[in-house]
């Protein structure tokens, strides 16, 4: 299993380099940050820096969207940098949140989620593809690379996700429900020819190594909040029939709406209607022989990634407690 770590882009975005060399110090292989440019600075400025910074680990946004850039400059910025640092870039793609409702903008559709991974993939790799109906091609690509992964909840987007996507990106860390999502993705692949086993399972989930578990809920009560602003959409859309696991619509029933201003912060105001017990199953907390107990059980499921969300009170800490105890471990 690898691991990776995610970070938001807040000023000043020199600490964001450094706890990314710091991640590839401690061993881990993947330095991922949030994108959404109204709320953090811009990453594609910041993966250079990082890039610049390390060696070894591979670096992506989970996730950017179809709406926010057009897709030729997506593609142009991930093939620049991996012109200069060696194919060391991955992009993480959903049909977008944050980055869009903060524009007065909504979620983009599957298909456009689709189409842009194929242009983006496409283009970066060196290859020729047809956009607003033209034939483009990047003449200074050689030997390009790039791997999509994509973010889903819902049905249909976990089925693109069988698709189109190298990699599948899931938001928590619960087993259960993390058991559902690669069945369906495996199960899409398949259904479009595809070799299932090929694509790549990544789980992402806050992760806070230490004993003070009432503190440490409160420190990553906001991911429950974050996920369920997707879940509330898939409701919307499905309502509670069964389309995606029970475990995952229940808890929502309390949720009276969300303020991006505190998306993603530890000590969120309005995530109050999400108990202990989601906390506990979404994210992995504790001391560290929780984390390699769930950790053993995503890694039987072909969970081939650990990516956790960085977004707490002791950040350098959980990673050292990764880099010494954890990652060797696993």
């Amino acid at each position: 299993m690898d691991f990776g770590v995610v970070f938001q882009c807040d000023p000043p975005a020199s600490t964001v380099v450094e706890l990314a060399r710091k991640a590839e110090d401690a061993g881990f292989s993947y330095v991922w940050t949030f994108d959404s440019h109204l709320l953090w600075q811009e990453p594609f400025v910041i993966y250079s820096q990082i890039l610049a910074a390390t060696s070894r680990v591979v670096v992506g946004p989970m996730v950017t969207n179809p709406g926010t850039r057009d897709w030729t400059v997506i593609a142009s910025q991930f093939a620049t940098l991996n012109e200069m640092f060696g194919n060391r870039t991955i992009c993480g793609i959903g049909r977008g949140d944050s980055a869009l409702r903060t524009l007065g903008a909504k979620p983009g559709t599957i298909d456009e989620m689709k189409q842009c991974v194929e242009v983006v993939r496409s283009l970066a790799r060196g290859e020729t593809v047809e956009y607003r109906g033209q034939q483009l091609k990047f003449a200074w690509v050689e030997n390009g690379a790039l791997d999509v992964w994509v973010a889903a909840y819902g049905p249909r987007a976990l089925k693109a996700t069988g698709e189109v996507g190298d990699g599948y990106i899931l938001q928590l860390a619960d087993p259960d429900i993390a058991e559902w999502m690669i069945t369906a993705v495996r199960r899409s692949a398949e259904q479009a020819g595809r070799d299932p086993m090929a694509i790549k399972f990544c789980v992402a989930a806050p992760a806070y190594v230490g004993d003070d578990l009432d503190h440490q809920r409160d420190q990553t009560r906001w991911f429950g909040g974050m996920v369920g602003n997707h879940v509330a959409d898939i409701v919307e859309r499905y309502g509670t029939s069964g389309a995606v696991p029970q475990a995952l619509t229940d808890y929502i029933e309390g949720r009276k709406g969300y303020d991006y201003a505190e998306h993603g912060r530890a000590g969120n105001t309005h995530t109050d209607f999400v108990p202990d017990e989601v906390v506990d199953r979404f994210c992995i907390l504790g001391p560290v022989e929780n984390h390699l107990a769930r950790l053993a059980e995503l890694k039987e499921l072909g969970v081939d990634q650990f990516a956790l969300y960085l977004q707490h009170d002791a950040k350098e800490e959980t990673l050292a407690s990764y880099g010494k105890d954890i990652i060797p471990a696993v």
